[in-house]
């Protein structure tokens, strides 16, 4: 039979209520005649439970240990799922990571999935079972160690399971009905797309949506999964949700297909470096080493031998990143005169694969934002995106005024 791979979210399997309404779901898919992999995150809340509880233990806990802990919530999601699906005659069983086994990394609480071996569940499938409920999240090392994707790792498992059972699609169950054009808590003109293009959802991703996990939109675009995000609150067409698909699959190109934005960003300035060949590798290693997430880059001119380079970070690493570049500092790998955080920063991202083929956009950028009296701190593009950084107390109405110039609330 074919394969359908469907995934709930933390909200969608909150209580035993919204449990029972997942799985009348896959009983629909069942019907329908797919062999279904269940793929679940824990209750929601009950991760963050577990790691405040791992952190009252050991605050320098060990990584492993956590993991163990961390994991466990899929393992009871799992599990009623299982016994949900059972108590409506649908043969199910639920799999633990290192069951199926899920090969992953020994990275603790930020493993990669390595490998999924397919005959243990088709093995089952032919036996009769008709679901797979497994545990989203978590996998087993070569050491025989249980490990932890990070957070939001259950999207990956879902994709990466999609991939390896080579299914028909993956669906992503979640609290919201799709991809919007921005966020509708701050445009009330946001539009819900029917379709969008996997890079274009990869930077969204990336930028500040918190719709999908980026690796498990790298996944899909890498194994050419077709994926469907949709709510599990509302009820379901054939025509629901969003897809998440290949470029040439949707059907015009547009300039720009939303608007994403960041609040937890700092906007970082080191104060008269030396200008000299290697000053770059000499900032931007030491940020590397102490695992700073450097995104947005821009260097003055040199004026006297020497120049200002700034740099942009998530809020919670600026202190690691002063740490850094401090030490570097006492080495006497680096010179400069002073190193100046901004935390009160946000950054906004235009995103559309019609960028690549149509002119315009950053100006037409630019020009709103200044319409707007808002200044633009840094900027940065690539083939499909241009993202600032603007005063935080901006945000929200940067990206409504962009929403509106690019007309977004015209799409769908």
């Amino acid at each position: 039979m074919p394969i359908l791979v469907m995934k709930f979210g933390g909200t969608s399997v909150a209580t035993l209520d919204r449990i029972r309404r997942a799985t009348k779901r896959v009983g629909v898919e069942v019907a329908k005649g797919y062999d279904v992999i269940v793929i679940v995150s824990a209750m929601s809340g009950k991760t963050n439970e577990l790691v405040n509880w791992v952190g009252e233990t050991s605050p320098l806990y060990d990584a492993r240990e956590y993991d163990a802990v961390v994991s466990s919530g899929e393992n009871v999601t799992a599990g009623l799922m299982a016994l949900t699906l059972q108590e409506m005659d649908v043969p199910a069983r639920s799999w633990q990571g290192w069951q199926v086994p899920v090969q992953t990394t020994a990275a603790h609480a930020s493993a990669r999935i390595e490998a999924i071996p397919t005959d243990n569940l088709l093995g089952k499938f032919d036996e009769g079972m008709r679901v797979a409920v497994v545990a989203g999240f978590q996998g087993v090392s070569s050491e025989g160690r249980i490990t932890t994707l990070g957070r939001g790792g259950s999207d990956t498992t879902a994709v990466a399971f999609a991939a390896a059972f080579n299914a028909e699609r993956c669906d992503i169950y979640t609290d919201v009905d799709g991809i919007y054009t921005t966020d509708p808590r701050i445009a009330d003109k946001a539009r819900k797309l029917d379709r969008i293009a996997f890079e274009e959802m990869l930077e969204l991703a990336s930028l500040g949506a918190k719709v999908l996990q980026t690796r498990s939109v790298e996944l899909a675009m890498r194994y050419k999964v077709r994926l469907r995000v949709l709510s599990s609150f509302e009820e379901q067409s054939d025509e629901a949700g969003t897809l998440v698909c290949d470029e040439e699959d949707v059907m015009e190109n547009r300039p720009v297909s939303g608007i994403a934005y960041s609040r937890d960003e700092a906007k970082m300035t080191l104060v008269s470096v030396a200008d000299r060949p290697g000053i770059a590798a000499a900032i931007f290693g030491p940020l590397a080493e102490a695992s700073v997430n450097v995104d947005m880059i821009i260097q003055n001119i040199a004026d006297d031998g020497r120049t200002d380079m700034t740099f942009s970070c998530p809020t919670d690493q600026v202190l690691r990143a002063e740490t850094a570049l401090n030490a570097a500092k006492d080495r006497g790998e680096l010179n400069f005169r002073g190193l100046v955080a901004d935390t009160d920063v946000a950054k906004i991202s235009a995103v559309g694969i019609g960028m690549r083929s149509q002119s315009g956009v950053a100006a037409k950028m630019f020009e709103t934002l200044s319409n707007e009296g808002i200044n633009i701190k840094v900027i940065a593009t690539s083939e499909i995106k241009i993202s600032v950084l603007v005063d935080r107390k901006y945000m929200e109405l940067a990206v409504q005024s962009l929403h509106d110039a690019f007309e977004l609330e015209k799409l769908g």
